[in-house]
């Protein structure tokens, strides 16, 4: 996709520019969400390099948030803390910048357009209502036979917008007024449960490709179908059944009629696509509800399952199931499309993994392992009554899992007091009892299952460098204790809702560090190649232990890997061969998508964030997109 001619954006950059010939090109460009459609999240770009990154100095800034408005963009529950009351909306968004221009998905019900060198508005389009666009971030789809460029995203309340690229207007023709209802008939199952979108669509050549974010409970909902829609019409092209329905493949591994209406089994986060040889890939999360499991016995296909489908009809390929019977809500946020040298050959492949941060690697043709994957049993003792975990997990025997994935009552954090003190406090509380990994719930205690609902590794995902074989991501270390309780109805549920192995004041973990790490994998062997700590902590006695972070790095063809993610409010830079941290400087907050560059309309390689925090367990404290460049 990098590589089209686009047609209509460049008019309204040249205007915007005084003087400044329009010099960026398809190569400077970061036209998605993962900069294309592989996801690989890999520049070009070699103008920052190891050599002059400590010369990045800030640029410009944009605030997102309407002047002269104060409040949430969206009406908060009075549940929600009043220290979370800032008048702030977090972002996870990552801009997406095309010739000139960059496009940006805000949490203040708006989608903008900014003159990506200098950081002006160039046209905002707000949403009808109190809809809100999806939180990281929007697509571009490059026109074609007449049709200008489009701005494509999704929102909280399921509509699909195509906006024209060059002024931000609702296309017409597209839908109605430039939007498509995605709640149909098919979908919602005769309910009206929630649907969305929270990630931007993917783009193959004139389809738009979308998944969706659903509920988390309870267990009758939307389906998570994936579905592709014309890019000039909006009309429904194709329609892929996430659970297999009667005379499709895969049919019959969910007990009974469980199948039927069931939600979950979605892709929340991104669709990849090769272009080159037409596939789609899905990474499909977990059934609902995603910590029992007793009333839809079986594997639960293709929940936390790979599937590769045609992408222009959504025809059946190949899947590859990461868990069986998820009952832990480990899903499967990352997916990359990566290449690996062996034997003198390279090897069209993929990289998944879900949240327990174990990666497998396949054949992105085939979707056969191209390292030994085994099947291996796993405990199944519950007390739950009426759930069958299932007794044997995949579990790849290179590369090793990037995470901590057990938990022993030694491994509790040997101090400062006060963190100590609050640790032990939350065992007793929450009965805490040490665990192994796909160790099934119980009823009588809390599981601390490593890594939890956060991993491991979450949507933030990688960043392959294929000049290096080398795939870079950031992994958590953090647990979430769980328990169930038996509910009114029959079914279970969580005992003491949604909790994770920390303590609340300082965002400190409670076993033994390190917590937050950065971990580089050589693909083409399957070793790790280095890890490091991720991130500063304010507690000197845990200066080497990292933070959790949530988000994503980047790679260039410079050499260089870059990170925000953290909640200490930081943007580094590391050297990717060795994982040297090189540059690091202080955002107004933490930035809580992924880093992108580009090259801007003056010829600059320039690094841009969205810094809002708002989350890993602290409030937004800011609206701003950043911009960096040498100087």
């Amino acid at each position: 996709m990098d590589a089209r001619r686009f047609r209509r954006v460049a008019a309204i950059v040249i205007a915007a520019l005084p003087v400044a010939p329009l010099l960026a090109q398809a190569g400077g460009d970061w036209s998605s969400y993962g900069r294309d459609e592989s996801h690989a999240r890999f520049s070009p770009l070699t103008e920052i390099t190891p050599a002059n990154v400590g010369k990045l100095r800030q640029v410009w800034s944009y605030h997102m948030r309407p002047a002269g408005t104060a409040g949430e963009s969206i009406p908060m529950p009075d549940s929600v803390p009043a220290k979370f009351r800032t008048g702030f909306s977090a972002s996870e968004a990552t801009p997406v910048v095309v010739k000139g221009t960059m496009y940006l998905a805000t949490p203040y019900r708006r989608v903008v357009a900014l003159d990506a060198a200098t950081g002006r508005e160039l046209w905002v389009f707000a949403l009808p209502g109190n809809d809100q666009p999806s939180t990281r971030g929007v697509a571009y789809w490059p026109g074609g036979k007449g049709v200008g460029p489009r701005i494509v995203f999704g929102s909280r309340t399921g509509k699909l917008f195509a906006l024209d690229a060059a002024t931000g207007k609702p296309v017409d023709g597209f839908g109605t007024a430039g939007a498509v209802d995605m709640k149909t008939p098919e979908v919602m199952n005769g309910t009206r449960a929630p649907l969305g979108l929270s990630s931007p669509p993917a783009v193959y050549r004139d389809l738009i490709i979308t998944g969706s974010r659903v509920q988390e409970m309870p267990t009758k909902g939307a389906a998570g179908d994936v579905r592709a829609w014309d890019a000039r019409t909006g009309k429904l092209v194709w329609t892929f059944h996430t659970i297999p329905q009667p005379g499709e493949a895969n049919f019959g591994t969910w007990e009974g009629e469980s199948w039927k209406n069931r939600s979950g089994v979605n892709v929340w986060t991104f669709v990849v696509v090769d272009d080159k040889r037409g596939i789609a890939y899905l990474p499909v999360g977990a059934p609902t509800f995603d910590r029992w499991g007793g009333d839809r016995k079986g594997a639960n296909l293709y929940g936390n399952s790979i599937v590769a489908v045609e992408a222009a009809t959504g025809k059946y390929l190949w899947h590859f199931q990461t868990v069986h019977h998820d009952i832990w809500d480990v899903d499967l946020p990352t997916a990359t499309l990566i290449d690996v040298r062996r034997g003198g050959r390279t090897i069209p492949a993929i990289a998944v993994m879900n949240k327990t941060a174990m990666m497998f690697i396949l054949d992105r043709v085939t979707g056969k392992p191209l390292y030994d994957v085994r099947e291996v049993p796993v405990p199944t003792d519950t007390d739950v009554a009426g759930e069958q975990p299932w007794p044997t997990q995949p579990m790849p025997v290179k590369p090793a899992p990037l995470g901590r994935l057990t938990y022993d009552a030694a491994d509790l954090v040997a101090g400062p007091p006060a963190l100590r003190a609050a640790c032990e406090k939350m065992v007793t509380d929450l009965k805490i009892a040490p665990s192994k990994l796909f160790q099934p719930l119980r009823a009588d205690s809390s599981v601390n299952f490593f890594p939890g609902s956060l991993g491991g590794v979450d949507w933030g995902g990688g960043a392959f460098d294929p000049k290096q074989g080398l795939y870079v991501i950031n992994v958590n270390n953090l647990a979430s204790p769980q328990q169930l309780a038996q509910q009114p109805d029959g079914s279970w549920g969580m005992k003491a809702g949604y909790a994770y192995f920390l303590d609340p004041e300082t965002g400190n973990p409670c076993q033994k560090p390190p917590w937050g790490e950065l971990v580089a994998v050589n693909v083409n062997t399957g070793d790790i190649a280095w890890r490091k700590v991720l991130g500063k902590n304010d507690d000197p006695l845990f200066a080497d232990a990292g933070v959790i972070s949530a988000g994503g790095p980047i790679t260039t063809a410079s050499g260089l890997t870059f990170i925000g993610a953290t909640r200490d409010s930081m943007i580094r830079a590391f050297e990717t061969r060795t994982g040297a941290l090189l540059w690091s400087a202080t955002l107004p907050a933490s930035n809580y998508g992924t880093p992108m560059t580009y090259r801007a309309a003056d010829g600059r390689q320039m690094l841009a964030t969205v810094a809002t925090g708002g989350f890993a367990f602290q409030p937004a404290t800011s609206d701003q997109v950043v911009a960096y460049a040498v100087r």
